[in-house]
């Protein structure tokens, strides 16, 4: 693996996880009133569109920190409908 894929590997573990610290914080709270899931709908639809784009070029930096990113909104937006009334 050379630099610039571990770069890119970092880069993109940096950007997906970004989500991490908000989906604590709704677990904790139990509460997810003001997170938009178009927000997240969008985002899956860009994941799955970086995956794509990642395989048919045989990146591995990219179809991995998208799938990271894809299950991480994934699970945002399960939160954002298991805590919807909570307030």
């Amino acid at each position: 693996m050379q630099f610039i894929d571990i770069l890119g590997l970092v880069a993109g573990i940096c950007t997906s996880s970004s989500l991490i610290p908000q989906i604590f914080t709704t677990i904790k709270t139990k509460k997810a009133q003001d997170v938009a899931p178009a927000m997240f709908v969008v985002m899956l639809i860009g994941n799955a569109l970086w995956i794509y784009f990642g395989i048919s070029k045989s990146e591995l930096s990219i179809i991995l920190t998208n799938v990271l990113a894809l299950l991480l909104n994934i699970t945002m937006l399960i939160l954002k409908f298991m805590y919807k009334n909570n307030k």
